[in-house]
């Protein structure tokens, strides 16, 4: 029986292996090609704290979002030990687009234990 199982399981991982993206992905990571494709220095960025400390740019658009790393000169980590506890985002980083938060209400208060 584990054989059957271990052979089903590699059959599918194969087959959604060589399944494609349903649609081209554009190469400009630059751009959001959402609802409101606009270019994303267009938006405001915040700065969320990981567990170790160390930051990272976050926009929220309202149904997506974009994280990256902050990066030195040199391309280490900055882990400034300024921008927040961790665990933490900091920043307007939910300005900039029209598209409402889904976890917001209307009246852009907090839904929940958000």
């Amino acid at each position: 029986m584990t054989f059957f199982k271990i052979t089903a399981g590699l059959s599918l991982v194969a087959g959604l292996a060589a399944c494609g993206h349903p649609s081209n992905v554009p190469g400009d990571k630059s751009m959001d090609y959402g609802i409101n494709s606009h270019h994303l220095s267009t938006m405001k960025a915040g700065i969320w704290v990981d567990p170790n400390g160390c930051d990272h740019w976050i926009i929220d658009d309202g149904l997506e979002g974009y994280l990256s790393a902050r990066l030195d000169p040199y391309g280490k980590p900055v882990c400034s030990g300024t921008a927040g506890a961790p665990n933490t985002a900091n920043g307007p980083f939910k300005k900039g687009s029209p598209i409402p938060d889904p976890a917001r209400s209307i009246n852009n208060q907090p839904i929940g234990n958000t």
